[in-house]
């Protein structure tokens, strides 16, 4: 049975970037420390490395926001293709959810990009037919993941805690009902802790 997953870097106080987000700072000011454990040219610590391996496991469909998928507000002004070259890392159909319309954007390896302007759930039922059974990932960022707890499809969570302290920017869980989380694993290196929760939907109120 498919599963709805989400696998993200976040600080101790919650953020997972800093402030002031842009094309220089994607990850906004600050938010490249949450993101060392992975980073590395090549991870020497068997925790970072089984995460990373996890971080990087082709999905049968990825949603993301527009604010991960890049830069760019408003109108499509500009002929922008994602931060990640030509051959992005998710070799799926990759949905993101903006307000204004764009063709999808076919790239190397396997990845295309369509855009979604009916909301999260309508970014889900494309997701969930496109996946054909496979495993949905929640790529991020907060906004997008919030949606996703609000909607109550998420089946497992997977934190990186990053040992550093943004401050602002950014923050997971602001305005989410308490889940239900269980956590199933617990792995750590200098870097991060990994931290992997189940939801366990029976305790929501």
């Amino acid at each position: 049975m498919s599963l709805v997953t989400c696998h993200v870097s976040i600080s101790l106080d919650g953020f997972l970037a800093g402030p002031n987000q842009s094309l220089e700072n994607p990850i906004g000011v600050g938010g490249l420390k949450i993101h060392e454990w992975h980073f590395q040219d090549e991870p020497d610590n068997q925790a970072d490395v089984a995460a990373r391996d996890d971080l990087m496991r082709t999905m049968g469909a990825v949603i993301m926001g527009r604010n991960m998928y890049g830069p760019i507000r408003g109108e499509w002004d500009a002929d922008w293709r994602g931060w990640w070259g030509d051959d992005p890392p998710y070799h799926s159909p990759v949905f993101v959810l903006t307000h204004y319309p764009h063709e999808p954007i076919e790239m190397d390896g396997g990845t295309t990009f369509y855009f979604v302007t009916g909301g999260f759930d309508a970014a889900f039922d494309q997701a969930k037919a496109a996946a054909a059974g496979g495993d949905i990932r929640i790529a991020g960022g907060a906004s997008t993941i919030r949606q996703a707890f609000g909607a109550g499809v998420l089946d497992e969570i997977t934190l990186d805690v990053g040992p550093t302290l943004l401050g602002s920017g950014e923050r997971l869980f602001d305005g989410v009902d308490d889940p239900g989380l269980q956590p199933v694993e617990a792995t750590y290196s200098p870097y991060a802790t990994h931290i992997k929760y189940g939801v366990v939907r029976e305790a929501k109120s």
